[in-house]
């Protein structure tokens, strides 16, 4: 881990987290006083890292004196490890696309529609939950679906071939 600062100081009394950020506004740190924003989430979360692995601080104390929690330095200290200083920044909560349509959940859905196209969402919904044990929501299919109508996976650039004998329309 890099050491940006080295000469923070702090009392042996315990800190609140003004009295931690006007602390840190006080100390040069061997660069302007402006370098260090005791409002940014993520200079503050690599600033207890660096304590801890440099200054050798408890982790209870150095978490404590930035206002922050035990578990929240150990999520910070496994996404820097996973991800370098990027994995600080924080990424928006939750799943991301639909990630109960898996591969086989689309097949399935294929199938499904191609022996009959006329099949409601809701029905479909039903089907995979009973044949696949998937909860989906009718919805989900539905948008996936027309998704998958726009664009093919397998399906390269649109271009007909013109029948023999026949020239090429320009379009």
């Amino acid at each position: 881990m890099m050491i940006l600062c080295s000469a923070f100081l702090f009392p042996t009394s315990v800190l609140r987290v003004d009295q931690f950020n006007q602390a840190l506004l006080d100390h040069s740190c061997q660069a302007p006083k402006s370098f260090f924003d005791p409002s940014d989430l993520i200079q503050v979360k690599y600033e207890m890292l660096r304590r801890i692995d440099a200054e050798q601080i408890p982790v209870s104390r150095a978490a404590h004196e930035a206002g922050l929690s035990r578990p929240s330095f150990y999520q910070a200290q496994a996404a820097i490890q996973q991800s370098g200083l990027a994995g600080l920044i924080p990424q928006k909560p939750g799943p991301h696309g639909a990630h109960k349509l898996t591969a086989q959940v689309l097949d399935f859905l294929d199938r499904q529609r191609a022996g009959q196209p006329d099949r409601k969402f809701a029905e479909l919904a039903r089907l995979v939950q009973e044949q696949l044990g998937v909860t989906v929501h009718p919805r989900t299919i539905e948008r996936a679906l027309s998704r998958r109508q726009k664009t093919p996976l397998n399906a390269g650039p649109s271009r007909q071939e013109p029948e023999p004998g026949k020239a090429a329309r320009a379009v």
